[in-house]
């Protein structure tokens, strides 16, 4: 593991550190359907992952499926639940241990934290309605944070030398317009389906907010 990989290692973990809350895991303890659906969720993006495309090792590219999991559990859990999954895939040789750092870091971490962000702006800024909810927080999260993430990493490639940017942009750039709608969609029809048939899953939905008395 190189220098850089290892210091985006430490960064991810210190961030995953400083978003547990001692509260957070009594209550994870002792609700069931706390766990269920943490472990559910986790095995969830397992094959949502594995669906990936690209030549070049690092530069890869699969659905994240980040922004429905941070409406779903909270942002805290939602980086504990990408930690797991990733950790999953490293474990069985589907993801390199070598970039463990830089794929924690910017394919978990920065993608959760910008779908809170968002979710948040669309809380404080927009009107609280369920469209606005659906197609801000969730649709467009989606398409934002595969954004973030594939930008992400291709700075991250070619700061790191490990690809020239012809490549980069030839290889894994061009891919990125390709995937904006579907991801949102994923996003979007995960979370309509929650809102509707299971409200009381998800931890940033209220029905008095949203849907009124």
């Amino acid at each position: 593991m190189s220098d850089g990989e290892l210091t985006a290692l430490l960064a991810a973990l210190a961030l995953l550190a400083m978003a547990q809350q001692r509260t957070l895991w009594r209550q994870l303890l002792a609700t069931p359907l706390y766990q269920r659906l943490l472990l559910g969720a986790s095995l969830a993006l397992i094959p949502l992952w594995l669906l990936r495309a690209g030549l070049h090792q690092g530069l890869s590219i699969h659905f994240l499926g980040l922004t429905a999991l941070t409406l779903l559990l909270g942002w805290r859990l939602a980086l504990l639940a990408g930690t797991l999954t990733l950790l999953a895939l490293t474990g069985f040789g589907v993801d390199s241990s070598t970039q463990l750092g830089s794929e924690l870091l910017l394919g978990v971490m920065v993608p959760v934290l910008v779908s809170q962000a968002l979710f948040l702006a669309s809380w404080a800024w927009l009107p609280r309605h369920l469209f606005v909810y659906l197609f801000v927080a969730a649709f467009l999260g989606g398409a934002v944070t595969i954004s973030v993430k594939v930008v992400g990493t291709a700075l991250w490639a070619g700061w790191s030398g490990a690809y020239p940017w012809h490549t980069i942009e030839e290889n894994y750039l061009s891919i990125w317009p390709l995937l904006l709608f579907p991801e949102a969609l994923l996003n979007g029809m995960t979370m309509t389906l929650l809102a509707v048939y299971r409200p009381h899953w998800v931890h940033s939905f209220h029905d008095r907010v949203y849907l009124g008395r």
